[in-house]
């Protein structure tokens, strides 16, 4: 089964440009250990200071997969890169860096 997922974040007013350059060419290994955790159609959304994620999971250990991307140096060298230009919304749950959405509907 799917695991459709939603986040969101805003972006420092400073930091916009540069986290779009980034994203325009992702560092090597990134995208590729995306993949390698079960996540598909991933997909991120900026409205002013805004930014929505979407993605879905279709492996079967979520937080097996996230321990995986969170250990891989490809990985926590670019979240050094990005998450500098990033700022949590205040009211995200504890240990949340991007909050979690609750999906309220969803049609195939």
């Amino acid at each position: 089964m799917i695991k459709r997922i939603g986040e969101m974040i805003k972006i420092k007013p400073e930091g916009k440009e540069q986290y779009n350059a980034y994203h325009a060419n992702p560092l090597p290994g990134v995208n590729e250990m995306i993949k390698a955790c079960h996540l598909r159609n991933y997909s991120i959304y900026q409205r002013g200071e805004y930014m929505f994620a979407y993605y879905e999971y279709d492996g079967d250990d979520f937080d097996g997969d996230m321990a995986k991307m969170a250990e891989d140096p490809a990985t926590q060298h670019w979240w050094s890169l990005v998450k500098p230009l990033m700022q949590p919304l205040e009211d995200r749950k504890e240990g949340e860096f991007w909050s979690g959405m609750e999906e309220v509907y969803h049609l195939d």
